[in-house]
């Protein structure tokens, strides 16, 4: 199994990813059935300075490529997907500023994520509209709630979307302090999955932004490349997918050799050589390594589009979203059946809330819920029917 989990993808990070995906491995079944924030565990990643990973050096940086980050998402999401989502999500953000922000907010923000370590949270769901942005001489006030906003407790500054009008330039992202008088985190995440991604509600009232909070020039549809950010949104969706179904595989591997007994009529003495076991066992690895490789195959396609820059044509844009969409659909879809079948590997005894097999099955689950697959599978369709390309700003 550990040769499907390789190492060598992180390079000189390998040993600090390593770290953390065991300190997360250790309680990540107890403290899905807890739920709440992961302190300590925030902490570790934050201590691993993995946070500054999608940071150019010039800024002090680690300056790793995104096919790193996203895939050291994929390893931690073996162990934890709640705590991969907040790492995809740290890094999520960053990405924002340099997508949106002008040079001298890249500057200090970026620099400020490095030396002062901030973990960074989110208001960013488009579709809940009850935020409301209003003028001010100085910039903006901001009243009412914003929904899913993971990783915002605890977290050290908050990058906020609003819309200040129908067309995609009107569409503002800011970047203030969590503790901005007026903002309140509040702790009423308790969903099925995905436990400890503090993805609840934040609530602001009266919350003043200055201008020089707005990020921008070149905001958020001056390009092709400013587009880049829902990519990285789906890939890392993608990577929890097959973490989740990578760590379900794995765990049930390990209990069909050392706990599970054979079927009384499977003629044999260890549930290892139950040859209706191997069969289903045998059937989940052709589809997940497809899944592997469609989106190793996105994670490389994204790296070579976001180093074009400015060059990046809204045509080849359009083909990595559909090459995107097909490594997200088909990492959903597995990673949904593979983390419910192993149950039928396992058996009854398996179904024990300490073991906690479940949680992989919830978290893809929540997940595939986020952003329907039904829609990524229609955009293919539509291209494969008429050549239309997926709204950038879908």
């Amino acid at each position: 199994m550990q040769e499907w989990l390789p190492s060598h993808h992180f390079g000189e990070h390998a040993a600090a990813v390593i770290r953390v995906a065991e300190v997360l491995r250790a309680t990540a079944a107890q403290r899905d059935r807890e739920g709440g924030t992961a302190w300590h565990e925030r902490e570790r990643l934050r201590e691993s300075g993995l946070l500054s990973l999608a940071i150019p050096h010039e800024f002090g940086g680690l300056g790793a490529a995104w096919t790193t980050i996203l895939q050291i998402v994929r390893r931690l999401a073996v162990e934890d997907s709640s705590l991969a989502h907040l790492f995809g999500f740290q890094h999520l953000q960053v990405a924002s500023v340099r997508l949106f922000a002008s040079p001298e907010q890249q500057s200090y923000y970026l620099e400020n994520t490095v030396s002062r370590r901030w973990f960074w949270g989110n208001a960013v769901n488009a579709r809940d509209t009850r935020l409301s942005v209003t003028r001010t001489p100085t910039g903006f006030e901001l009243n009412g709630v914003k929904s899913f906003c993971s990783g915002s407790r605890g977290a050290d500054m908050l990058m906020i979307s609003v819309t200040l009008g129908s067309e995609p330039a009107d569409r503002r992202f800011l970047a203030i302090p969590a503790s901005r008088h007026g903002v309140t985190v509040n702790d009423d995440w308790d969903n099925v999955g995905q436990r400890q991604t503090d993805s609840g509600t934040i609530s602001f009232a009266r919350v003043a932004v200055d201008a020089t909070e707005s990020l921008g020039p070149p905001g958020v549809a001056s390009s092709p490349r400013a587009t880049l950010r829902n990519l990285i949104g789906q890939l890392i969706l993608t990577e929890i997918y097959l973490g989740n179904a990578l760590g379900a595989l794995r765990d049930a591997i390990g209990y069909v050799k050392q706990s599970a007994r054979p079927w009384a009529v499977a003629g044999v003495e260890q549930a290892r050589d139950d040859g209706l076991i191997q069969l289903r066992i045998g059937g989940m690895w052709p589809d997940l390594k497809a899944s592997l490789l469609l989106a190793d195959d996105a994670l490389h396609a994204f790296e070579h589009a976001w180093n074009l820059g400015l060059e990046l044509s809204a045509q080849a844009r359009g083909k990595l979203a559909l090459q995107i969409a097909a490594a997200r659909l088909h990492a959903g879809r597995t990673a949904l059946r593979i983390t419910s079948d192993i149950f039928e590997l396992m058996g009854a005894s398996a179904t024990t809330r300490r073991d906690g097999f479940d949680r992989y099955w919830r978290n893809v689950r929540v997940h595939t819920l986020h952003d329907p697959l039904d829609y990524r599978q229609k955009a293919l369709g539509q291209w494969m029917l008429t050549d239309a390309l997926p709204d950038p700003y879908a």
